[in-house]
């Protein structure tokens, strides 16, 4: 037991904690607040709090916890909604009681079925065991090696039961892991396999891996939160843990409710069956959202080590990076650029490592891909956290406010985005990297010709160049401008997609021939396109009949 000394917010100054070590918990006070050593100095341990402190004064006991802030794991996760500590927060109440035992949705029994015998070598990471009604998932309990001793039948127990004795080691439901600590993996693999995401730009032009990073900066009202929200309904990852770091509490709530009504492509079931929500929202207190980011990752790595696809959302690490600032600020640390602690790029590093695509100790595939806002302010890219975060992401989708406040939605900037994976994955598909780098060949010649225009006008360009005005004006509505509302066009498949780009780039093609045979710039200019630009409204079967129609319209040009 020790003796708290100073408080100040989120910081809190502990004496005589004997024996205690970096990054051990701590429980502050009488009510047991959850707090976390973050420096040792002689006698003297700084505490970084979880809870409102509020009613902690000097003289208030202080109790080392014996281990790492961790989370509980376990098949209770999905479908859940959390705090930044993962504490659920599905049947609390309106105030979170930092002493309240497990809530329901936490200490239930579950249907465990073994799937080894008693007798039997087990190697590190491979099944042992199967629960059943966890999420639309089969949740593996996995082996931590060794030979199966003892194991139970099938039937319904405890969360904390103990399942099996494994190499001398008892396996339980559920376990605590670190969240500082990345679990460990057997290899990491080079190969790349694309994240589809069902978001045209995204998938064509700008595409992410499995097991890659993307970063998504942009101002307020740009349109960071649809995007991801988008990217959390629908793309192909067996498992999406979305975090709120630090975001509005009705964003969270908006979430919440359209998982909990959507339904899952791939099982027929609820959306939310596979989702991991943990909502540290603005109104909770700050430094928990620090962690938060941590324990989504370390969700992530628990359902990788199973086999599966997991996909992490942060939104946005500018909280995050802004609860550290606010920390060290109170601790006196010397300040870095704009006042964030000088370790803000190390911390960035070492989150987005922990995505990947790997071997696990089981022998089986999984990966972590991890998608993170930044919310820069006043849309200033060049602010510390989005430059430190462009450096470690392998993707950048950066959002432009010109588009969003034109409506034109995801206002993904084709300009100042990039994909470093985008060559490798477009190896093993030939097609897709000519139709990619025709259609960003032809956006960019869109764009030089746009500030040209802007200063001698359009119509005193030579015919050629209009056209290449007229090609970036259809790809943007006919192709990148896409619907979060529609049945049909909020998700796009692989396969949609390179229909609808096919028939635009065919289209522009003809456009081009035409005026090079003479055919009057203005008179293609002024061709009915829109039969082609509802194309991404229409079903699949009806695109290719469309563009027909639109290019036997052009040819009677000739």
């Amino acid at each position: 037991m020790g003796t708290v000394t100073r408080v100040n917010g989120p910081l809190v100054e502990v004496e005589d904690l004997a024996g205690a070590a970096m990054f051990e918990l701590v429980l502050l006070g009488p009510h047991k607040l959850l707090g976390e050593i973050v420096t040792l100095r002689g006698g003297r341990a700084t505490v970084q709090a979880y809870e409102y402190t509020g009613g902690l004064a000097p003289g208030d006991p202080a109790e080392r916890g014996g281990s790492p802030v961790s989370a509980l794991l376990g098949p209770h996760l999905l479908g859940g909604v959390y705090d930044g500590l993962l504490r659920p927060l599905t049947d609390a109440g309106p105030w979170l009681d930092p002493a309240a035992p497990a809530l329901a949705s936490v200490a239930r029994s579950w249907r465990f079925t073994p799937l080894v015998e008693q007798g039997r070598k087990a190697a590190p990471g491979t099944a042992i065991g199967r629960v059943e009604g966890a999420g639309s998932l089969a949740y593996l309990v996995l082996s931590p090696g060794g030979e199966v001793s003892a194991i139970r039948r099938t039937g319904r127990y405890p969360h904390d039961a103990v399942v099996a004795v494994v190499g001398g080691a008892e396996v339980r439901l559920t376990r605590r892991r670190p969240v500082r600590r990345p679990l460990p993996y057997a290899s990491r693999l080079d190969e790349t396999v694309p994240l589809v995401t069902g978001q045209r730009v995204i998938d064509l032009l700008l595409p992410v891996c499995l097991g890659g990073t993307a970063a998504v900066p942009g101002g307020f009202g740009t349109g960071k939160t649809v995007l991801l929200q988008q990217i959390a309904k629908w793309c192909d990852a067996d498992v999406v843990i979305y975090i709120g770091c630090g975001e509005r509490g009705n964003e969270m709530a908006d979430v919440v409710a359209e998982l909990a009504e959507l339904p899952d492509p791939r099982t027929g079931g609820r959306l939310s069956d596979r989702t991991v929500v943990i909502a540290n929202t603005s109104n909770m207190p700050m430094m928990a959202r620090e962690t938060s980011i941590y324990t989504g990752v370390t969700v992530a790595e628990h359902f990788r080590d199973m086999g599966y696809a997991a996909v992490v959302i942060a939104d946005s690490t500018s909280r995050w990076a802004e609860a550290r600032r606010e920390f060290a600020s109170r601790s006196g640390t010397l300040p870095a650029e704009e006042g964030y602690p000088a370790d803000l790029a190390s911390a960035l590093a070492a989150f987005y490592e922990r995505a990947g695509r790997v071997v696990t100790l089981g022998g089986v595939t999984g990966s972590v891909t991890i998608i993170g806002a930044v919310s820069p302010p006043g849309g200033d890219l060049t602010e510390p956290v989005t430059a430190h975060t462009e450096r470690f992401v392998r993707t950048l989708w950066a959002l432009d406010r010109d588009l969003a406040y034109a409506r034109h939605y995801p206002a993904i900037s084709w300009r100042e985005s990039f994909s470093r994976d985008a060559d490798a994955l477009m190896q093993g598909a030939p097609e897709n990297a000519a139709r990619r780098a025709r259609v960003g060949g032809l956006l960019a010649e869109a764009d030089r010709l746009t500030a040209l225009a802007e200063l001698v006008g359009a119509g005193a360009l030579p015919a050629r160049e209009r056209i290449g005005l007229m090609a970036g004006r259809l790809l943007r509505e006919g192709f990148l401008r896409q619907s979060s509302l529609s049945t049909l066009d909020a998700y796009c498949r692989p396969e949609r997609t390179a229909l609808i780009a096919d028939a635009l780039l065919a289209i522009l093609a003809l456009c081009q021939d035409l005026v090079e045979h003479g055919v009057p710039a203005a008179t293609v200019e002024d061709h009915d396109f829109s039969p082609l630009l509802r194309a991404k409204e229409a079903p699949e079967e009806e695109i290719a009949a469309r563009r027909d129609t639109v290019l036997n319209d052009l040819e009677a040009l000739r």
